[in-house]
């Protein structure tokens, strides 16, 4: 995981030294919205954004779970990268199943989408990336903001907006954010944190903070058919790709492992039942999952070595059919 200065890659892993051991998350540099009225420099229009994704990433998972939502799939592209990340960050290579070349330019690498759109670009290179084709920019690379774009910006232009598949209703959008943030901070990053902390305090810190939040999800989804009740949200699947992710990662790999989420009564089979919710799993790659974090964090894995398990069977049924649903 390096960054670019200036324009010029460099190998550099986070800097927790200076933060007590602790891992701190960088905040994203591109912020611009899509105007669904065709003002300002950004405009909705059918064919004009790809996406620039990681099946491997859970900020990326959710530009994909809302592109397929929304009913978008024909009118953004994607290209998706290698699973795996080496001291040149992000690279194109189909060599493997579900990775694709850079459909745009040609790239071979990420950081080169980065200063395309701006040369002297100094920061992390991540993904998820929505990329404008007409002003050859990168529009956006905040996940939570672009998971907003796709669910609204669209909405009205003719023969492509679903209206009615709101998932940040007006309504509920206090209760949505403020538990976004609880669930960002503890859980989200939260396995980061744990994961990536350098220090043993660092780590319980995080450890601590993760799981007392996942109880307290477990018992909020005891009466709730989702976290704010009747209607499936953006919050819900702003958790759905950490959870998905729990077992088959975290629990190993960043030593989270008080519990896993098939321990919850109730946080897997919620977990399970928006995994089959129609096109959900398709858009969960766990080769790409296991493969990336087992094999691109050499500090954390110096062998390399990826686990078999454990065994994943989010096809069962869920049974919260009992729990009102709108």
């Amino acid at each position: 995981m390096g960054l670019l200065v200036d324009g010029q890659w460099q190998d550099a892993w986070y800097d927790t030294k200076s933060n007590g051991g602790a891992f701190k998350r960088p905040d994203t540099r591109f912020r611009n919205g899509i105007s669904a009225d065709g003002s300002g420099d950004f405009s909705a229009e059918a064919g004009r954004y790809h996406l620039y994704i990681a099946h491997a990433c859970p900020w990326a998972n959710r530009a994909m779970i809302l592109r397929h939502l929304k009913g978008l799939q024909d009118i953004i592209s994607v290209s998706v990268v290698h699973w795996h990340m080496d001291d040149e960050g992000w690279r194109f290579d189909d060599s493997t199943p579900g990775a694709t070349i850079d459909h745009i330019h040609g790239f071979q690498r990420l950081h080169q989408v980065y200063t395309k759109s701006d040369p002297h670009y100094s920061g992390r290179v991540t993904v998820p990336v929505l990329w404008d084709k007409k002003t050859s920019r990168i529009v956006n690379n905040e996940s939570a903001e672009i998971t907003r774009i796709l669910n609204s910006a669209f909405d009205t232009v003719p023969g492509i907006g679903h209206p009615e598949r709101d998932y940040y209703p007006k309504d509920l959008q206090l209760e949505i954010d403020a538990i976004n943030e609880r669930i960002y901070h503890a859980i989200n990053n939260g396995v980061y944190k744990a994961g990536f902390a350098t220090t043993q305090s660092a780590y319980e810190e995080a450890f601590d903070a993760l799981f007392e939040t996942l109880d307290a999800m477990d018992e909020r989804l005891a009466t709730r058919r989702y976290l704010l009740g009747e209607r499936l949200t953006e919050a819900d699947w702003r958790f759905f790709t950490t959870l998905v992710r729990f077992d088959a990662v975290y629990v190993g790999h960043f030593k989270c492992n008080k519990k896993r989420i098939a321990d919850y009564p109730h946080l897997s089979g919620y977990l399970r039942e928006l995994y089959q919710m129609p096109g959900i799993a398709d858009t969960v790659v766990f080769d790409h999952i296991k493969l990336h974090y087992y094999q691109s964090h050499g500090s954390i894995n110096p062998t390399g070595i990826v686990p078999k398990g454990p065994d994943l069977d989010l096809g069962q049924p869920h049974n919260r059919n009992h729990l009102k649903a709108a």
